[in-house]
């Protein structure tokens, strides 16, 4: 897919970008570098992915940096940003990509304790790894934002909870990023084709992701709404803090 940024546009920025070593993390970091951005690839576990990704983006001319970093370790989370610092300095653009729930044998407040908590956590430690004028662009999904008046599939309410109320709790943080010049907007999506939460969704209800393909006509895949995402993060942020992509229709009627 064609990048959304322009060549060079974010040349000396900085940017970081959760559970960027697939999926759509990886290719909004991809997009951020080919738009000249330093980038930090995290992963979890899949250390040997991002490694790749780091070194197509050398190949390139880029720079690249990757960390290891369990957003549900506030070590980890600490640790991950003061390497992102030492590397390339303070963070014009931090994209919170990372999330999940739908993993078996995590427990069963692991939703909660990832899609609220750790990105909590998250926002609040990266504050002081924050540039002046940074922008902070949070990912959810459709079935998540508007779950307070719109019902989702049974399998995936505990996720939809769980991220509205990182959403949530990120919003009621929306006056304390201002008063250090820090932008916020948060990016909706439907389900999206490809990505690990719509594989383990459709395991749990076979079926599931192609009936939802049915009743909005098309689903974004991955490239597409990572490209969404990295024009998020430079396009001037509406005035609810909200990018919506794709049709909304079935959630707001």
């Amino acid at each position: 897919m064609t990048n959304p940024l322009a060549s060079g546009s974010l040349s000396g920025k900085n940017a970081l970008v959760t559970g960027s070593s697939r999926g759509i993390g990886a290719d909004a970091v991809g997009f951020f570098a080919h738009a000249g951005a330093r980038v930090v690839i995290n992963y979890r576990d899949k250390e040997a992915r991002a490694a790749k990704i780091r070194d197509g983006i050398l190949a390139d001319g880029g720079k690249a940096l990757i960390v290891g970093a369990d957003l549900t370790n506030s070590a980890d989370v600490k640790r991950m940003f003061d390497e992102a610092e030492s590397a390339f300095g303070k963070l014009d653009i931090l994209v919170m990509n990372a999330s999940g729930g739908m993993e078996s044998n995590m427990g069963e407040d692991y939703a909660m304790r990832l899609n609220r908590d750790a990105q909590v956590d998250l926002l609040t430690t990266a504050l002081p790894h924050l540039a002046d004028g940074a922008r902070v662009v949070f990912v959810t999904s459709h079935q998540a934002h508007f779950i307070r008046t719109t019902p989702t599939m049974p399998e995936y309410e505990p996720v939809a909870l769980s991220k509205r109320a990182g959403e949530d709790a990120l919003r009621d943080m929306i006056g304390t990023l201002a008063a250090n010049n820090i932008e916020f907007v948060v990016v909706s999506g439907d389900m999206i084709e490809g990505t690990i939460t719509a594989t383990l969704l459709n395991r749990v209800n076979p079926g599931a992701i192609e009936a939802r393909k049915q009743a909005a006509g098309r689903l974004y895949n991955v490239a597409e709404f990572a490209a969404e995402i990295a024009l998020a993060a430079v396009e001037p942020i509406p005035a609810d803090h909200t990018r919506l992509v794709g049709d909304t229709s079935d959630f707001t009627s």
